[in-house]
């Protein structure tokens, strides 16, 4: 997808997540592309991508309607994530990984470390750290050896907010997603110390719950729109 169609998929989202765009609202290409500033053909990518991940239902007729997500959901998409993950961690730590593959783990952690540095976390830094998990992840994954698992991935990731691409912060609790992301930073440093000294089980306990970190959007997405809360999603 190019980089215009990230853009419209991405704003989608967090128009969905935070309720923006309610469940249960039919939406359109043309009225969404001129609400966007954009051409038609990147709404109708998103609109399929959307579609794809849960968040729309297409109608019978012309146009797709936002479809209402439940926390379970959510929940049961993210817990199949981490058993995936556990498994890939507990595989990379069997199998030992690259001195390249090390090498790019340390710089993530040491770039996650200087964002966490100061006490505080601003959303440009957090947009930083979206990129650097997702890296995190990717190499981690990379280094179980195991095509299953990305397989397996990218076929959980069609299920609402469940791909790691996708992080949600609360605007008005900065401070509580300091601490929220901070302690996910850590895990991180403690999954990466258990592969290097091939501790399996310890790594795919750790990442397993590393996925908790996440089950809080569940709360967070169904009760945006009543809360009226300031809740941004940034995604790939």
């Amino acid at each position: 997808m190019s980089k215009p169609g990230q853009r419209v998929l991405s704003a989608l989202r967090q128009m969905i997540a935070s309720g923006e765009l309610a469940a249960g609202e039919r939406i359109a290409e043309i009225p969404t592309a001129e609400r966007l500033g954009v051409s038609r053909t990147p709404v109708r990518i998103a609109f399929r991508a959307l579609e794809q991940e849960g968040l729309l239902e297409k109608l019978e007729r012309r146009g797709y309607r936002v479809r209402k997500v439940s926390a379970e959901e959510i929940n049961g998409a993210v817990e199949v994530r981490g058993v995936l993950e556990g498994l890939a961690a507990l595989q990379a730590a069997e199998k030992g990984i690259s001195e390249q593959q090390r090498q790019a783990m340390l710089e993530c952690l040491a770039l996650g470390d200087s964002l966490f540095a100061n006490g505080s976390i601003t959303e440009a830094e957090l947009e930083v750290y979206h990129d650097l998990n997702r890296r995190f992840h990717s190499l981690i994954i990379e280094a179980s050896c195991n095509p299953a698992i990305q397989l397996a991935l990218s076929r959980n990731e069609h299920l609402p907010f469940a791909s790691v691409n996708a992080l949600a912060i609360d605007r008005h609790h900065l401070e509580r997603e300091y601490r929220r992301f901070n302690f996910a930073h850590l895990q991180h440093h403690a999954v990466f110390d258990a592969i290097v000294h091939r501790q399996g089980a310890r790594a795919e306990a750790i990442m397993r719950e590393h996925a908790n970190a996440t089950l809080r959007y569940a709360e967070i997405f169904i009760g945006a729109a009543d809360k009226n809360s300031d809740l941004r999603v940034i995604s790939a």
